[in-house]
């Protein structure tokens, strides 16, 4: 049917157009204004509608990459908030690791101060058996190089004064 009345109307252009100007030389304004009347309403009958679509899709994807981009938005807003909530419990977690390691290094330290101190008393007790061991050994020694010295003195005379004499040149 639309298209019965488009032909009808492009006849009835034809029709009302304007031929002769020289005959009617000031009196074609109201055809030419009935041709242009027509040739527009013609032209919007058939790009309105396309037009009007191409519009209407156009605002809906413009519409469509605004709510994804909104939707960005938000979730690189919630993505940040939930990264300074890291970083705040991660801020807590390195004091609470500072004090602990502090701690642990006190305890350390005193346990290895400990561990010193007994060594030391350790390695003091066995320097004076060391020193006990080597003055009986020494002792020994002289009493053992004295009774040779006296053994072998006891052939030319043994006496209380010789040994005396034996024994304090062994002692000096």
């Amino acid at each position: 049917m639309s298209r019965i009345l488009v032909l009808v109307l492009m006849i009835s252009t034809y029709a009302l157009a304007s031929s002769g100007a020289a005959e009617h030389a000031g009196t074609d304004i109201l055809q030419r204004t009935v041709n242009f009347a027509i040739f527009t309403a013609l032209i919007w009958y058939l790009i309105a509608e396309p037009v009007k679509n191409y519009f209407v899709g156009r605002s809906k994807g413009i519409a469509d990459e605004l709510k994804k981009v909104q939707e960005k938005l938000n979730e690189s807003i919630l993505n940040k908030k939930e990264a300074l909530a890291k970083i705040s419990e991660a801020e807590k977690f390195a004091e609470a690791l500072k004090v602990s390691s502090k701690k642990e290094n006190k305890i350390l330290n005193d346990k290895i101060m400990l561990q010193c101190e007994t060594d030391l008393e350790i390695l003091s007790k066995h320097q004076v058996s060391l020193k006990k061991f080597d003055e009986r050994k020494m002792v020994r020694q002289v009493v053992v190089d004295v009774l040779d010295k006296v053994l072998s003195q006891s052939s030319k005379g043994f006496d209380k004064e010789s040994m005396v004499s034996v024994i304090l040149k062994k002692v000096a």
